[in-house]
């Protein structure tokens, strides 16, 4: 059964998640003060983490920064500031969705489901190797020439999604609705910066063994040779 940790500290909302959770068989984990969050986290290593902005003790973005350093774990974001700047800002600082309150209970359920199964797909536990490039998927880890390729968790995301299907032609469109969501609130030029990044990490792969090629007017595809 796949867990869920629910930092929220408005206790009726917190039961109200729980209880539509419960009902469609997840477990569930409550903290109500910041402070308690990752201490919890590490000890649960849920499956999923919805997480509120505003906390008492330690808030919400910091605490994504805290998951971020052990753990590619989903993070959904929860807030009741409707601003776009702020969604743009958990998406960038590493979660893999957000929702503005009030929210009804079945869809929060329901963005729950789309990013275990989006994340599914990358955690089916195999590695490929790719020349001297080495993807493992279960560990949500990329290594080149031997060393840890450091990359934010959004364009891992990118990069594992395109390893997965090497020699397949993606549209932004399509990428951003496997990897990031169809909740995402940027532009496609969201994706064209993540690939640049990608790129810039992966110079020591030698352009014998692989690349990520842009197909003008299709997109975009890790193709190895």
């Amino acid at each position: 059964m796949k867990t869920v940790l629910v930092v929220e500290d408005e206790i009726a909302i917190s039961q109200v998640l729980k209880a539509y959770l419960k009902k469609a068989n997840y477990e569930v984990e409550q903290v109500f003060d910041g402070n308690l969050a990752l201490a919890a986290f590490l000890r649960m290593q849920p499956s999923l983490v919805l997480l509120d902005v505003m906390l008492p003790g330690k808030d919400g973005w910091s605490i994504l920064k805290d998951i971020r350093q052990h753990s590619s774990c989903p993070v959904i974001m929860l807030t009741a500031l409707d601003d776009v700047s702020y969604r743009l800002s958990g998406l960038n600082g590493g979660a893999d969705d957000y929702m503005s309150k009030p929210f009804i209970g079945d869809e929060v359920v329901a963005r729950v489901n789309a990013v275990l199964r989006r994340a599914s797909t990358l955690e089916d536990g195999d590695v490929k190797r790719f020349g001297h490039l080495i993807v493992d998927f279960k560990a949500h880890r990329v290594t080149l020439n031997g060393r840890d390729v450091e990359l934010t968790p959004r364009d891992l995301s990118l990069l594992l999604f395109l390893a997965k299907h090497p020699n397949q032609t993606f549209t932004r469109e399509q990428l951003i609705d496997q990897v990031w969501g169809m909740d995402y609130n940027g532009t496609d030029r969201a994706v064209d910066l993540a690939i640049k990044r990608i790129r810039k990490s992966l110079l020591g792969w030698t352009s014998t063994e692989g690349e990520i090629k842009t197909l003008r007017g299709l997109g975009y595809q890790l193709c190895v040779y």
